[in-house]
């Protein structure tokens, strides 16, 4: 599944360093360490290297 804002792919991008021990898990906050924590190595490969181009950088939750 592709990552559905910039926002989102950064954090993926974060998560994969620390899981492939790049970075350490404990330097990671908010939705990165979150996503660290629950997918896999792969998980975050589709997330990370999803492009940018056309993304809004943050992507709400609920719609109003």
């Amino acid at each position: 599944m592709p990552a559905k804002s910039a926002a989102q792919q950064k954090a993926a991008g974060a998560a994969l360093a620390a899981k492939r021990g790049e970075t350490s898990p404990g330097q990671l906050k908010g939705a990165s360490h979150e996503m660290y924590e629950s997918m896999s190595e792969k998980q975050l490969e589709e997330f990370a290297s999803t492009k940018r181009k056309g993304k809004p950088e943050h992507v709400s939750g609920t719609k109003h």
